[in-house]
Parts: structure tokens; C-alpha cells; sequence
């Protein structure tokens, strides 16, 4: 079966500096993978350079078929790709509501925006009680839960998350991990980054590596946990 994603030797750039070194990976449609790994080791780099943020890049991403080494990245999210970034990045000055909207701004989102709406509000009703009050006042939690529903505004078929559990109490982690699940069991294909390897590993199919730049370990959810070079580069065991 063809791969949803399919990334082949990828390298990305930093100027002189390689940050990506020859990845390989590959996620299957409707398959939660999490790739895990230290600070530095160049997960952020990853997602970026998936979703076009990051175009100093070299190798192939391909996406149900379509190349994604050239187009822009609002054009790779016409294909179906929306990321929610490390650090939120919501636009502080503007509502909740606004701020949700702005995510099916894309052609084929604006016709079913009142039924995503539903949906957001589903998975996060806090999100509704706060429709009108500004981003930039919320907590850091609710900011995250913010960022989830507006990629999810856009309709996509593979959600990118980077570091999505970052700085939050793990109360706010248990229930973004819970939406996380319901997101995946609604048919959306999801990448995952994080720091977090026991919570990210539990809820995925696969796990993959990634330490100084390339990909050393790739494998079952399950036996990425077992396996001593995650235990003792993650988690220091």
C-alpha cells in the first residue's frame, strides 16, 4: 500500500549548518505516528520542513501522490497538511472565534466551516465560552487548544504537531491527548512531535528516533518503548 506521506532522504539547511540528515519517513493513511528524540536533535526542523516553512531543503515529500519540495506552504495546505506549531502562535489581538475562522480560510474549508466550528467546539467546549474574548488572554493551555481546532478548521488529512504538550499541566496534557485520539479516530492521519515519549508512544502506531538530525530508530509504538537507545536517549535510562 502506497504511504499517505512519504518522505526520502531529506536533508534541510540552516544557512551552512545541516539540521536534516538523508530522513526517511513514511506515515500510512489513517496511522498516528510520533517521532521523539532529544532537544536539538531536529524534530521542529522536520515538521517545518514537511508543511514548506522551512524551503533550504533537499530529498523528496511526497504527499498522496503529489511532490511537495515546490510548492509554497499555504499551497501545501491546500493538499491537505495543516501543522499547529511549537509555541501556539495564535494572533493575540484578535477573538477566539476570529482566530478559528482564520483556519477555513482555505477554498475547499469555507463551505463546511459551520460544521467544523461544531466539531471544534466538540472536542474543546472552553473554546465556545471564550468565542469573543481575545487570544492573547488565554492560558497557555487554552492558547494550545486554540491552535488544535483552528488547523482543524481546515479540514486536513494530516495533522502535524509539534511539541503540543510543551509548558502545559497534565491535566491540560490528558485532555489534548484525548483529542488527539478523537481527531485520529474520525480519520485524520496524524505526525506527532514530542518530548513527551511515554504519552506520545501510547497513543501511536508507530514511533520513530530522530537524534542529531537523522532518523536511528524506527518501529511499533510498542517496541519503540522497549527499545534501550529510546530508553537511554529520551529518557536517560
Amino acid at each position: 500500500m502506497r504511504p499517505l506521506l512519504d518522505v526520502r532522504k531529506l536533508n534541510a539547511y540552516y544557512g551552512e549548518a545541516r539540521a536534516l540528515r538523508d530522513v526517511d519517513l513514511e506515515i500510512a493513511d489513517g496511522e498516528i505516528a510520533s517521532v521523539v528524540g532529544p532537544n536539538g536533535a531536529g524534530k521542529s526542523t522536520l515538521v517545518n520542513a514537511i508543511a514548506g516553512l522551512l524551503r533550504d531543503r533537499r530529498g523528496e515529500i511526497v504527499f498522496d501522490g503529489v511532490d511537495l519540495m515546490r510548492p509554497r506552504s499555504y499551497e501545501v495546505c491546500e493538499h491537505g497538511i495543516a501543522i499547529v506549531p511549537e509555541g501556539r502562535r495564535v494572533f493575540a489581538g484578535m477573538t477566539v472565534r476570529d482566530n478559528l475562522e482564520l483556519g477555513a480560510y482555505r477554498r475547499g474549508a469555507r463551505a463546511e466551516r459551520g460544521e467544523r466550528l461544531a466539531r471544534v467546539h466538540g472536542l474543546f467546549p472552553i473554546l465556545r465560552q471564550r468565542a469573543e474574548q481575545r487570544a492573547g488572554t488565554l492560558s497557555g493551555g487554552e492558547q494550545q487548544m486554540l491552535a488544535l481546532g483552528r488547523a482543524l478548521m481546515a479540514g486536513p488529512r494530516l495533522l502535524l504537531l509539534d511539541e503540543p504538550s510543551l509548558g502545559l499541566a497534565p491535566v491540560v496534557v490528558d485532555t489534548l491527548f484525548d483529542a488527539l485520539q478523537a481527531i485520529h479516530a474520525s480519520g485524520v492521519s496524524v505526525l506527532l512531535v514530542e518530548q513527551n515519549v511515554t504519552r506520545a508512544l501510547a497513543i501511536s502506531q508507530r514511533g520513530h528516533l530522530l537524534s542529531d538530525g537523522t532518523i536511528v530508530r524506527s518501529g511499533s509504538a510498542s517496541s519503540m518503548l522497549n527499545d534501550p537507545d529510546v530508553q537511554r536517549i529520551c529518557l536517560g535510562v
